[in-house]
């Protein structure tokens, strides 16, 4: 366990910190907690949910993750990633769902980790994670219309085209101010990083367009339209769960930890780059696994490792996770003095805002490429994306990562099939030239697994059709599942039926430990299990002197070989 979860703040803490690093640190915390304070609010709004919960999860989860996690510098709390998620859960279970999928989806990911699968959840396939991101990022564009043009529907369709078809149908309702404030957000989110790198443009956006409203009066919606007063206070209180119906929040919790997993280590290996430095992928999933059980009883929705505040942290000097501490105190502070102010923000500045997330999202150029590419790519991609956009992004992920397992699997046995197929060298005929008449050799070049082991089978039945000692070379056998297992002690069990007696070269322990507890070895005389092929050639050839069986076996020596001898 010490070793699984092993928190940077602690190692840098124990190691020292320098106290311009702590001034640095101190410094880019609160940079970064006022660029949060705008996209917790939005991220909040978006997702159904009174804007205190964006803040309330920036805070707990941004402390939680910064305090526990496996990166120097990463910031967490909502992200826009989450927006379609948490919109719809909220409108199928409500916010009591919310709460019960984001703690089971705390516990999953606390469950990657200590099985250590940090390492494989970062190599989702490209497709697939640019899919369903697109996906997210127009679903959010689509969302923000109705405020951004200042429409007064009471409702929104969630269905995407339904959205839209309303939209078309509402243009002569539009509120023109409501349009002059999302475009001057958009305006001045996107230029502001002319005059200064420091403060973020969304924060500005946010001060102008208030000041704007309040000053001169103007006929828009704001949060107070449609939340009321922004509480000050974060209070402790237990969620009612139903032990009977918790079931139904496992697809949601699931789909919640693996985009949550996803992105936190995309963001952490993004500011590893950055630094220079390593992040611990495990400790990372079993801090936003906590953070995720903690959050939910503060009223807080998911969160997870945020790349836009993360990137902000170290542009700023941040190097160490005090300063994602003090992010977390700083929006504490606005959030316990100031938030009584944010009720006056106005809600096309918030569609502005996230207009400008959606797009930097979109990952256009990055959508294009995978395109050009490879034909199966293209298929993941396209489905991904659709059924995020059209269909759900529960079942977008699901469908996804199928597709992506199928994918890999057809292309291990497609190395495979190339393996197999491949020409011999002459070389290689020159090595096995002075073999015994009738022995043969065949070597499994690769992991045997199922969609490789039925065309391993059938070539060794085949050569062990002609040979009455075979030699198999296993040494770049990685590893062996129980498909593969299966087929090849069916295909010994037959060549021992023939007569045939079969000779292991190379067998790795592991290996070697696996096909004896699937019955494998049965077929196999202990002392044919050889370290060496010098020493396989060797007992081979003894066999068939004993045999006698080099004068009454016609035909040359029979090579099966998959590829060049190393």
């Amino acid at each position: 366990m010490n070793f699984i979860f092993k928190p940077k703040f602690f190692t840098l803490l124990k190691a020292g910190i320098s106290r311009q690093q702590l001034v640095n640190d101190a410094l880019a915390g609160i940079v970064v907690g006022i660029v949060a304070l705008p996209l917790a609010i939005a991220f909040a709004v978006a997702s159904g949910v009174s804007p205190e919960k964006g803040l309330i999860t920036a805070i707990v989860a941004g402390f939680i993750i910064s305090l526990l996690g496996g990166s120097r510098v990463q910031i967490g709390g909502p992200t826009g990633a989450f927006i379609v998620i948490v919109f719809g859960i909220v409108e199928q279970y409500g916010f009591d769902g919310l709460v019960i999928s984001t703690i089971l989806a705390g516990f999953i990911l606390i469950g990657f980790g200590l099985l250590r699968l940090g390492s494989l959840l970062k190599y989702f396939p490209q497709p697939l994670v640019v899919g369903f991101t697109s996906g997210i990022a127009l679903v959010i564009f689509s969302t923000q219309i109705k405020d951004a043009l200042g429409l007064s529907v009471e409702s929104v369709p969630a269905d995407f085209l339904d959205k839209w078809v309303l939209y078309v149908s509402s243009l002569n309702d539009v509120n023109y101010y409501a349009i002059g404030l999302t475009a001057l957000t958009i305006l001045i989110s996107v230029n502001f990083k002319r005059i200064s790198t420091k403060i973020p443009g969304s924060f500005i956006a946010i001060i102008c367009m208030t000041l704007a409203v309040a000053i001169w009066d103007l006929p828009v919606a704001t949060i107070e339209t449609y939340f009321g007063d922004i509480p000050n206070t974060i209070s402790w209180s237990v969620p009612h769960i139903d032990l009977s119906t918790i079931h139904i929040y496992f697809a949601p919790a699931i789909t919640i930890a693996l985009l949550g997993g996803i992105e936190s280590l995309l963001s952490a290996v993004v500011a590893d780059g950055m630094i220079g430095g390593k992040h611990r992928s495990n400790t990372e999933l079993i801090a936003q696994g906590i953070a995720n059980v903690v959050t939910p009883f503060f009223g807080g929705i998911p969160a997870t490792g945020a790349i836009a505040r993360t990137a902000t942290n170290i542009k700023n000097g941040g190097r160490t996770p005090l300063a994602g501490i003090i992010h977390a105190i700083s929006l504490l502070l606005i959030m316990l003095f100031l938030g009584t102010w944010a009720k006056l923000i106005p809600m096309a500045c918030l569609a502005g805002i996230l207009i400008v997330v959606a797009y930097n999202m979109s990952e256009w150029r990055s959508f294009v490429a995978v395109l050009k590419g490879s034909i199966f790519d293209s298929i993941i991609l396209l489905i991904t994306f659709i059924l995020t956009v059209f269909v759900d992004l529960t079942v977008a992920i699901e469908i996804g990562v199928v597709l992506s397992a199928i994918l890999f699997m057809k292309r291990m046995a497609d190395i495979s099939d190339k393996r197999i197929d491949n020409v011999i060298d002459t070389d290689v005929i020159e090595d096995y030239s002075e073999l015994p008449e009738g022995v043969g050799v065949y070597e499994i070049s690769g992991p045997l697994f199922f969609a490789s082991a039925r065309r391993y089978s059938e070539h060794i039945k085949e050569l062990g059709g002609v040979s009455k000692v075979l030699i198999i070379r296993m040494r770049h056998v990685s590893f062996v599942d129980q498909t593969g297992a299966y087929n090849l002690k069916d295909t010994l069990t037959i060549l021992k039926q023939y007569g045939v007696r079969i000779i292991l070269s190379g067998v790795n322990s592991s290996v070697q430990k696996d096909l004896q507890s699937n019955g494998v070895m049965e077929n196999i005389e202990a002392e044919c299990i050889c370290n060496s092929f010098e020493r396989a050639l060797e007992l081979a050839n003894n066999m068939q002197l004993e045999n006698r069986v080099g004068s009454k076996h016609s035909g040359s020596a029979t090579v099966g070989r998959d590829e060049k001898e190393n």
